[in-house]
């Protein structure tokens, strides 16, 4: 069976993520798409819901589920049996950082490959900063993220203001 994981924060999952995850699931047998947790990290959103976003906006591709984790990727890689890692580009500046992440990881694991894979150019200005930061001064993220996020995104930051 070919496995990958595709790891990130998803705080929110964006439809530059869905575009890596729907192209990446259509090469591989079983996609794991896995919220990393990190304790030093603010997220506007918990694990659990991400992961709700998660399952909510790819329950529509038979072949991808959704975990979390926390610790090291290269431990959970091992944990699952996954060799492959799929990883999503923007611009250049990702490839720099990407890169180092893949060379990195190598040198723990040289069982693990790192696969990268454009976005669609549509989404290449898009990041989960830029539309928690857009949707915080109510600002139209409805061409950024599926309706069902934007609905969690305002109701969190409605339960913020509150």
């Amino acid at each position: 069976m070919k496995l990958a994981i595709c790891p990130g924060s998803f705080d929110p999952v964006t439809n530059g993520h869905l575009d890596i995850i729907r192209r990446s699931a259509c090469l591989v047998d079983k996609l794991i798409v896995a919220a990393f947790i990190n304790p030093t990290k603010h997220y506007m959103f918990t694990t659990e819901e991400r992961l709700d976003m998660l399952r909510e906006t790819t329950k529509n591709i038979p072949n991808v589920e959704v975990d979390a984790f926390d610790g090291l990727l290269n431990e959970y890689c091992a944990k699952k049996n996954c060799h492959l890692l799929i990883r999503g580009l923007r611009a250049f500046s990702d490839f720099e950082y990407e890169f180092q992440r893949a060379l990195m990881i190598k040198q723990i694991d040289p069982t693990l490959e790192t696969a990268f894979f454009m976005t669609d150019s549509h989404y290449s200005y898009l990041s989960s900063t830029g539309v928690r930061e857009l949707a915080h001064f109510n600002g139209d993220i409805t061409r950024m993220v599926p309706e069902y996020v934007q609905e969690m995104i305002r109701k969190k930051l409605d339960s913020m203001q509150k």
